[in-house]
């Protein structure tokens, strides 16, 4: 058997894949390079999971790999027609991600009804204020997206005494469909978007869905940053359509220093970290070679994508 190419995208630090040593001819490339090595690969490891280069390499003339893993849950920066239409196997980085995003979720949550933010703002100041917080517990959350995160997400919500509903894009046992979402929003202390970017959730988080929220509902993206039209966010917080706001994933990353985003009022921003625990980027590569090591000797692959939906099914 011909020792199959396998193609790696780069980003620092890279994935350490000494166990396919003699196994795989390992290649390199980078934006640059990425369309000119690609006729060339069986499979491509989309390692550098922010950049959008497979997109604009795949069209070109020429074979092209056999199936392409993303060392990332979301899948939007790497389709285009061309490889939606094609033969290979797209799969994801599900199940890595899953806990420690419902871990920050929760943090963020706590954060907000025990108004940390001020806390240390009043710390930094010496300022002694005593205020009173809110108590989680009884409270409501509606979870948007029902795969693994979300699922996480609301077991992590539940756990801390929150009535928690998901919503996902069919209705079934334990997960409402969307035609349930604007309900649930009206009930809804806290919304937290985990839903993955398609046609049916790009923007899906406007003035319209922030305007049926209650005025004490907070909102948590720790989705895609596309899902939230921000400008409406902006715009709700400042009016005090809702009370917070806490966004994880940008429509455009990094935030540059001088987005208005930064001087929203009562809006946590971080820099897409909810699910980059210590160790993270070990464990995606030990979760590609598992799966090429499967791949290689004719085996079933996990975590396939359906292409046209842009996420793994049965969730």
């Amino acid at each position: 058997m011909t020792t199959p190419t396998l193609l790696v995208l780069d980003a620092e630090p890279l994935p350490r894949l000494g166990r396919l040593t003699g196994r795989a001819r390992i290649e390199h490339a980078d934006e640059t390079t990425l369309a000119a090595r690609l006729p060339h690969a069986d499979v491509l490891l989309v390692w550098d999971f922010t950049s959008h280069a497979v997109r604009r390499a795949w069209p070109g003339g020429g074979p092209r790999p056999r199936w392409v893993h993303t060392a990332s849950a979301g899948v939007d920066h790497l389709m285009c027609p061309e490889l939606t239409e094609s033969d290979t196997v797209v799969t994801n980085a599900r199940g890595v991600f899953d806990q420690p995003v419902a871990e920050y979720v929760a943090a963020l949550v706590l954060a907000m009804a025990k108004d940390l933010p001020t806390t240390l703002r009043l710390q930094g100041e010496r300022t002694w204020r005593h205020r009173e917080s809110l108590r989680v517990a009884g409270t409501r959350a509606c979870v948007v997206g029902s795969g693994p995160i979300g699922r996480a997400v609301a077991r992590t919500l539940k756990a801390l005494g929150i009535t928690t509903a998901l919503v996902g894009r069919t209705p079934r046992t334990g997960v409402h469909g969307p035609a349930d979402l604007d309900r649930l929003l009206a009930r809804a202390d806290w919304v937290v978007a985990a839903a993955p970017l398609t046609d049916d959730t790009r923007g899906m988080f406007d003035a319209r869905r922030f305007g049926v929220m209650q005025p004490s509902a907070r909102f948590v993206n720790v989705g895609r940053g596309q899902l939230v039209v921000e400008d409406d966010l902006a715009e709700a917080l400042a009016r005090r359509w809702i009370a917070g706001a806490a966004l994880d994933v940008l429509r455009h990353e990094p935030l540059a220093p001088d987005s208005p985003l930064w001087r929203v009022p009562d809006l946590i921003i971080s820099p897409h970290m909810s699910g980059d625990t210590i160790g993270w980027r070990d464990e995606l590569g030990r979760q590609f070679v598992e799966l090429f090591e499967s791949w290689a000797v004719g085996g079933p692959l996990a975590n396939v994508v359906d292409k046209r939906r842009g996420y793994v099914p049965g969730h």
